[in-house]
């Protein structure tokens, strides 16, 4: 879709997403959220920025009705930062933004995998029959769960992996274009080393040589006979399917197990690691967040709840600090 934009803000709107962009932000979404406030502004009886006063943003929000508070919030957070931009670039002097966004009561804390729990998804995983339109089927749900438990990958980087992407020799992967268009480097370790080279051996014994520019994970063809790299949504059913037949107990307050959970289970591991290991995981955030392919590292923050274990180790943690202040006569 090729957006134009027609009202009295369109240069600024186009400059503001040229910048977002320039950070390295697909910003697509939020694009798509400026265009229908450039519509809306298009048919308003006003000729300058400094007309649009906080009752134009209510009726803007209101003539597009969202049935959820993060639906809502979301559009109402793109056109706040856009106007605040506007502020810094002195444009105005006020947002006309004075909206609050909706409160959210029924969100629920992700469901987090214990090692013994992937490792039972991953049994099972590897049980998985063969059908007419995917062979393979156990080893490359494998390797796809075994990725994003195991290095924290979105699916989607991991469906769209092409054999150039991984360097066996050097040991990483090359993660292009991601969620915030961006391309990071992924290390793996030996363990991982060794299933990527298995999947990839077996698969070389039964189709011949991989090509630079072939899908790593494939069940179809395209009409001229290329491999089309597995769909996300089928990836995702086939999880849930899974998660059905192991039936893991869901504490209270807490979601059902979905595909994304293997992302964020690995980041709670490795903060709850960086704990047991006396490691300073405040120091160590802005790690995890480059690895994980994320703008900052409040992005990164918001994976990282707050469960038993970690609540244990950071009270242990507190408890030896407060015990050192005493001894050294500080407390």
């Amino acid at each position: 879709m090729n957006i134009i934009f027609e009202s009295l803000l369109a240069k600024d709107i186009t400059a503001y997403i040229d910048y977002k962009r320039a950070l390295g932000r697909k910003y697509d979404n939020e694009e798509k959220a400026l265009w229908l406030f450039d519509r809306f502004l298009i048919e308003q009886p006003i000729i300058s920025a400094t007309e649009i006063q906080p009752v134009l943003i209510e009726s803007f929000l209101n003539s597009r009705p969202r049935s959820q508070p993060k639906s809502y919030n979301h559009l109402l957070g793109v056109i706040r930062c856009f106007f605040d931009w506007l502020i810094k670039q002195e444009q105005l002097m006020h947002s006309p933004v004075k909206t609050f966004p909706k409160r959210v009561t029924s969100q629920r804390r992700p469901f987090l995998f214990e090692p013994v729990q992937v490792d039972l998804v991953l049994k099972v995983t590897n049980q998985l029959p063969d059908n007419s339109k995917a062979l393979y089927r156990h080893s490359t749900y494998t390797l796809i769960f075994s990725l994003m438990y195991g290095l924290g990958l979105r699916v989607g980087e991991t469906v769209k992996l092409q054999y150039r992407d991984i360097n066996r020799e050097r040991q990483f992967l090359e993660i292009k274009k991601s969620k915030f268009g961006k391309t990071r480097l992924v290390p793996f370790g030996p363990q991982m080393g060794m299933r990527i080279d298995e999947y990839l051996s077996e698969r070389n014994e039964r189709h011949g040589y991989w090509q630079p520019q072939t899908p790593i994970f494939s069940f179809t063809h395209t009409k001229d006979g290329q491999p089309k790299p597995v769909r996300i949504e089928t990836v995702s059913q086939t999880f849930h399917k899974l998660m059905l037949k192991l039936n893991f107990t869901i504490p209270p307050g807490v979601r059902a197990p979905h595909l994304h959970c293997l992302r964020h289970s690995f980041a709670v591991e490795t903060l709850l690691r960086w704990y047991r290991n006396d490691m300073d995981p405040s120091q160590r955030l802005f790690h995890l967040s480059t690895f994980m392919g994320h703008v900052d590292p409040i992005s990164t923050a918001w994976y990282l709840t707050i469960t038993d274990a970690l609540f244990k180790e950071a009270n242990h943690r507190f408890e030896s600090f407060v015990n050192e202040q005493y001894k050294e006569g500080l407390l």
